[in-house]
């Protein structure tokens, strides 16, 4: 079984990159307003040029709202394949700690196996599951 853990590098470019498009979005809204504020009352935006900044307006909304639902679904696919580790028994990358896995902690930055003997092993690149 393979058990892809997310980095907390990984986690801080996806906050950061959601956090880029929020302000994207509530950028485009404020330009849109101050561009119609200040267009030249002589020579008025074509209704053309109007209705294309609504469709981008629309466009970039649409795919911020499926980037939240790509997190969910991410989010919930981890979860899955970490309970499956429950009942097996996971070697560290090194070596040096094994054990039966008896829970499973989900954090932000990746998964946690908790052995019966009580030890943690972070669910890593090179961690061996049987």
């Amino acid at each position: 079984m393979n058990v892809a853990a997310l980095s907390s590098a990984g986690q801080a470019s996806q906050t950061s990159a959601a956090s880029a498009a929020t302000v994207d979005y509530e950028s485009f809204l404020k330009l849109l307003v101050a561009q119609m504020k200040n267009q030249d009352p002589t020579a008025p935006m074509e209704s053309t040029e109007y209705v294309a900044q609504l469709a981008t307006f629309s466009q970039v909304e649409q795919q911020v709202q499926m980037n939240r639902k790509l997190d969910d679904i991410l989010q919930a696919s981890a979860l899955s394949q970490a309970s499956g580790l429950i009942g097996r028994e996971v070697v560290s990358h090194d070596g040096s700690v094994s054990g039966k896995v008896k829970e499973i902690k989900l954090f932000s930055d990746g998964v946690v196996a908790v052995l019966e003997s009580g030890g943690q092993i972070p669910i890593l690149p090179g961690v061996t599951i049987r």
